[in-house]
């Protein structure tokens, strides 16, 4: 970051780490820069530190804010910090955001039904399996009235090798 400040005009944190964008960062950014978080929460831009540079902070339209440093420059904060993709977009639309609590839902009956049966899983993380995300996924398109194709054989063969198409 400390390289890139210099050279930027757009800066998006996707870290999940707190003060990714700190004071020494905005002293740097061209005049008009803009930043935003898609990361984790609101702290990966510390906005008290450009609040501390800045002469004026004013709203130039909804999830735009404008901060006017003390010597001229300003720097563009969208949605206050916060995930820029939740507060100040659509976010992830509920035709999505269902399949995804349906695979959650699907993987806590699959360690329910592992536990009464007395199988003991590792202390690890266990995929989602192809055909658990592909039924939900064939359940979302029927409730909707829609249908996929299938893969003919060749196209299956073709996803699996990498040096096709190369």
């Amino acid at each position: 970051m400390d390289e890139a400040a210099t050279t930027g005009d757009i800066f998006i944190t996707a870290t999940g780490v707190k003060d990714v964008v700190v004071e020494r960062h905005f002293k740097k950014m061209k005049d008009g820069a803009i930043v935003c978080n898609t990361g984790h929460y609101d702290c990966e831009l510390n906005l008290h530190h450009l609040k501390k540079l800045s002469t004026s902070v004013r709203e130039i339209r909804a999830d735009n804010e404008e901060y006017t440093l003390k010597d001229g420059r300003r720097i563009y904060v969208l949605a206050q910090g916060r995930l820029v993709n939740l507060a100040a977009a659509e976010g992830h639309p509920s035709e999505v955001m269902d399949m995804s609590f349906a695979n959650q839902f699907m993987s806590q009956l699959r360690l329910a039904d592992a536990h009464k049966k007395g199988k003991r899983l590792q202390n690890k993380v266990y995929d989602i399996s192809a055909e658990q995300d592909q039924e939900i996924a064939r359940v979302k398109l029927k409730t909707m009235g829609l249908s996929i194709d299938k893969l003919t054989p060749e196209q299956v063969k073709y996803l699996s090798d990498y040096s096709a198409g190369t």
